[in-house]
């Protein structure tokens, strides 16, 4: 699987070598990881991306990808799809950006980008969540361009939601 690119990043699909790597919070010499990077949250992403690699192989392109600043190189987080796409065509995202580098809009470029991907791989929908005392988080997903599904008492719901057409990949 390539590299997908926007304007200010790279989203490199995570191979199983690297997310051990990340899982052990040791970089190899030329990962080239922010400070803060990996967070909690992107071992645990990573951890269960093992798991399904082990279970059903490497489920790329529905699998976690490091978010790359293509102006130093250095990964700022992770995102990616917790599961493959089961036979609704549904998929359910995640993501995070450390510290340093929140603010900037990474999060919600990374984020259209891996919704551009789904739709082009035939997905017909995309849901995420939120804490509802992240609301960073929430603006990120409306400004990908998912909408308010509905809450609980922890957490808010988004989804994307596109009819199901024939895709570049060939897929319905």
């Amino acid at each position: 699987m390539e590299d997908l690119v926007t304007e200010r990043l790279v989203l490199h699909p995570l191979t199983p070598d690297e997310a051990r790597r990340l899982v052990a919070r040791r970089p190899a010499a030329d990962d080239h990881w922010a400070p803060g990077y990996p967070t909690d949250g992107d071992v645990e992403s990573a951890t269960d991306f093992l798991g399904h690699c082990a279970a059903t192989g490497d489920p790329q392109p529905f699998g976690d990808y490091e978010i790359r600043r293509r102006s130093d190189g250095l990964v700022i987080g992770s995102l990616g799809f917790h599961r493959p796409p089961g036979a609704d065509r549904t998929v359910t995202v995640g993501y995070g950006v450390v510290a340093s580098a929140r603010g900037r809009g990474y999060a919600t470029e990374a984020l259209r980008a891996l919704l551009a991907l789904a739709r082009d791989r035939g997905i017909t929908r995309v849901k995420g969540d939120a804490d509802l005392g992240n609301v960073a988080s929430q603006r990120v997903m409306t400004a990908a361009g998912m909408r308010a599904v509905g809450e609980d008492a922890r957490v808010r719901y988004y989804e994307v939601v596109w009819p199901c057409t024939v895709s570049a990949a060939g897929r319905s």
